[in-house]
C-alpha cells in the first residue's frame, strides 16, 4: 500500500506498546448494521472483533429508540430497537465475535505488512486484515455539562452518561448524596438506582416534564411521593468546591422563579443524552463528502483498499439511510472483503443458507 493511499495516523505520539489482538476484520460500531456485518463476515469464514463506544450493543437503535416500534425490517412487521438488537446478537453467536464495549477507536495506521493497526483510547489494540466502519452518524458520546472549572471533577465526582458498575468503581468515598441531571430513561433509572442503594438523591431538570418510559416514570413518582428522592426544576449555573479537600460540594441551580438554590452533593450524574460525533474518523485520510465516507456502491469499499464503510456513515449516489439498505451494504462488503483477502482465488458459486451444507456447518445447523 503506497503512502499516498494510506490513511493518516490520528492522534498524538505513538501509544506505549500493547498486545495486539489479531483478527480478520475489525468492525467499528455495534448497531444493527455493524452486527449484521459480523454475520455476513462469518458466512465468509472471516472472524470479527467489534468495538463500540457504548456499553452495550444496538448503537443508535437502542440509544435513541430502544422501545419505539420499527416497521420496515423485512419479515418483521413490527419490532423495537432492542428486540432487533437482541435478534441480531443471537444471529452472530455461532461466529463468536469478540466485543469490546465502552471503547472508541482513536488511532488507525496502515502497516507495512498490509494489515491495519488500530488503538482505542483506553483499552485494547488490534491488528486487522480489514476494517469495517459501521459508526452510523458517529460515535454516541454523552453530552457534557458546560460549567467553567468543572473539568477538574470529571470522572471522579462528575460522571457523564448515567449509572454503571464501571462508573461506580471510579467514585470517591464518601458517596452519600447524588445529584442527577436529566429527564429521560437514563436519568430516572440512575436516580432510582441511588434510591435502591439508600443514597440521598436529587433529580434536576429545567422543567417538570419527563421523556422516560411509563414504568420508570411510575417508579420515579412513587419514590418521590414516599420522600425517597426530591425533584428541583432549574438549570445548573455554577458550583462550589472545597479547596482543602479538592472536592465538589454544591451545585448551584437557577430556578424558573429567579431563585438560586445550592444542592449538596458527593456525586453529580450528568444524563443529558448522547451526541453523535465522527471524531477521529474524519482524520484518517479517507475520502469524504458531507461529513460521510464516500464508497464504491458495489462493494462499500472506501478510498483505501481494505477499509469499508456501511450504514449511515457512508454516502454514494442514491444512498438511502435505512437499516435494510445497511444490511445490503454489509453483504456486499463482506463478499468484497473475502476477494480482497484472497485475490488469487477464483470466485465460487453464491451459497444460500437454505441449502448449503458449508453454511449450515458454519451456523451450527444440523442438516
Amino acid at each position: 500500500m503506497s503512502s499516498s493511499s494510506s490513511p493518516s495516523v490520528a492522534g498524538v505520539p505513538s501509544p506505549a506498546a500493547v498486545p495486539l489482538i489479531d483478527t480478520d476484520a475489525l468492525v467499528i460500531g455495534a448497531g444493527p448494521v455493524g452486527l449484521f456485518q459480523v454475520f455476513q463476515l462469518g458466512l465468509q469464514e472471516l472472524h470479527a472483533e467489534v468495538v463500540d463506544v457504548l456499553p452495550h450493543a444496538g448503537g443508535q437503535c437502542v440509544a435513541l429508540y430502544a422501545d419505539k416500534p420499527i416497521y420496515d425490517i423485512p419479515g418483521l412487521p413490527v419490532c423495537t430497537g432492542q428486540e432487533l438488537t437482541d435478534r441480531l446478537m443471537a444471529q452472530v453467536r455461532p461466529f463468536a465475535p469478540g466485543f469490546h464495549w465502552g471503547q472508541q477507536v482513536s488511532r488507525l495506521e496502515a502497516r507495512q505488512d498490509g494489515h491495519f493497526e488500530l488503538h482505542t483510547q483506553s483499552g485494547p489494540a488490534f491488528r486487522a486484515r480489514t476494517v469495517f466502519i459501521a459508526a452510523g452518524v458517529g460515535a454516541f458520546v454523552p453530552r457534557s455539562l458546560k460549567l467553567p472549572g468543572l473539568d477538574a471533577f470529571r470522572g471522579t465526582q462528575v460522571i457523564e452518561g448515567g449509572w454503571s458498575a464501571q462508573a461506580m468503581a471510579k467514585l470517591r468515598e464518601p458517596d452519600h448524596r447524588w445529584a442527577v441531571l436529566g429527564n429521560d430513561d437514563t436519568a430516572l433509572a440512575c436516580a432510582l438506582q441511588g434510591v435502591a442503594e439508600g443514597r440521598q438523591v436529587t433529580l434536576i431538570h429545567r422543567r417538570e416534564q419527563f421523556t422516560a418510559e411509563p414504568g420508570l416514570l411510575q417508579s420515579f413518582e412513587s419514590a418521590r411521593a414516599e420522600g425517597h428522592l426530591q425533584f428541583i426544576a432549574g438549570q445548573p449555573v455554577g458550583f462550589t468546591a472545597d479547596d482543602v479537600q479538592h472536592r465538589l460540594s454544591y451545585l448551584k441551580i437557577a430556578t424558573p422563579e429567579g431563585q438560586t438554590l445550592s444542592v449538596a452533593l458527593d456525586t453529580l450524574w450528568v444524563c443529558l443524552g448522547l451526541l453523535p460525533q465522527l471524531g477521529v474518523l474524519s482524520e484518517w485520510g479517507l475520502a469524504m463528502a458531507r461529513r460521510q465516507l464516500t464508497v464504491d456502491p458495489a462493494t462499500c469499499e472506501t478510498s483505501v483498499p481494505g477499509i469499508f464503510a456501511v450504514g449511515d456513515v457512508n454516502i454514494y449516489p442514491g444512498k438511502k439511510k435505512l437499516i435494510l439498505c445497511g444490511f445490503h451494504e454489509a453483504t456486499q462488503a463482506a463478499h468484497r472483503a473475502a476477494e480482497f483477502l484472497d485475490p488469487g482465488k477464483a470466485p465460487g458459486p453464491l451459497l444460500y443458507t437454505t441449502s448449503s451444507a458449508k453454511l449450515h456447518r458454519l451456523l451450527g445447523v444440523n442438516d
